[in-house]
């Protein structure tokens, strides 16, 4: 049966896999643009800062993912990208919320982005979906982002907030950086190298996008994450592997932090171990549950075919 789903942040990374995963299984997209929408129909606009929203498009959808916010890598957090970073997810998702709860055919659900973050650096445990928060700023945001979600769900929509771990695709920036580097075998560690990195492949979000969707029981945080969480050594390792090179590069802590500030600290220096337990226990089946897998896959070493029937 053929659906309709509204996404934001439908050109990005994850935004433009999910657009082509849903129109190859037939069903039909609205893009959420911040400027005036096109008049053909393919696109709403949603925009929190004018408080601008064309409901009368949104009417009838049958499913909303919300996948906009200002992109958290970069060299430094300055004081004013924090509050772009705060403010895009938080009063984003709000005005959202309430535009739907607003609506006389509001969508049956609501799958909104968030991210491991929510856990902060927790070394030495192993973290699922009943973890409480940790400390840090990417927890307090993914905290005040999925409580942002509320409107939706006091109107009777049911909300899934998708919790996504690092994810390795060729074009995220946690590629883009390490790549050259390994290519010239400089690849490796950053400080003790112990930290684990909870990562996941662009397929596997698109595919717990759609399982997220299709699952009508499922509700609340799920973790987006391989099952198989690494070390920072062991990605810096199986990276230089995937190209062919020795990882023979190593950045000191000190170092890390002097360079990111707070960013290092909390994007490349943060242990989380964290497990997928409700999409595994929902019955979702894993495309790339190993890392070399999907560093081949996202670098166009091996042909992988995705999965993007319903059902998964």
């Amino acid at each position: 049966m053929t659906i309709r789903v509204a996404i934001s942040g439908a050109t990005g990374l994850v935004g433009s896999a999910l657009s082509f995963a849903l129109r190859a299984r037939g069903d039909e997209i609205t893009r959420l643009v911040r400027r005036v929408a096109a008049r053909s129909g393919s696109e709403a606009r949603l925009d929190h800062v004018s408080g601008r929203v064309d409901r009368d498009v949104l009417e009838g959808h049958d499913a909303v993912v919300h996948l906009a916010g200002e992109p958290i890598a970069s060299w430094r957090w300055t004081r004013d990208k924090k509050e772009r970073i705060r403010t895009s997810r938080v009063d984003g998702t709000r005005f959202l919320a309430d535009a739907l709860a607003g609506l006389e055919h509001p969508p049956a659900v609501l799958v909104c982005a968030s991210a491991v973050g929510f856990y902060g650096s927790r070394p030495g445990e192993s973290l699922d979906e009943t973890s409480e928060p940790g400390d840090g700023f990417l927890s307090g945001v993914a905290v005040e982002w999925e409580a942002a979600c509320g409107p939706a769900a006091e109107a009777g929509i049911r909300v899934v907030n998708t919790r996504f771990g690092v994810i390795v695709d060729r074009n995220d920036k946690l590629i883009t950086r390490q790549l050259p580097l390994a290519r010239i075998g400089l690849g490796g560690r950053v400080g003790n190298g112990r930290q684990h990195i909870s990562w996941v492949a662009t397929d596997d979000v698109v595919g717990a996008i759609l399982h997220a969707i299709d699952t009508p029981d499922l509700t609340g945080p799920i973790n987006v994450c391989s099952p198989n969480t690494v070390t920072n050594r062991e990605f810096a390792r199986t990276l230089s592997r995937v190209v062919g090179r020795p990882a023979l590069g190593w950045m000191p802590g000190p170092i890390a932090k002097l360079v990111f500030g707070e960013m290092g600290r909390e994007l490349i220096l943060t242990d989380q171990d964290v497990r997928p337990a409700r999409l595994l226990e929902s019955g979702y089946k894993f495309i790339h549950p190993e890392l070399e897998s999907a560093l081949r896959a996202a670098l166009g070493r091996s042909t992988v075919a995705a999965t993007t029937s319903k059902g998964g």
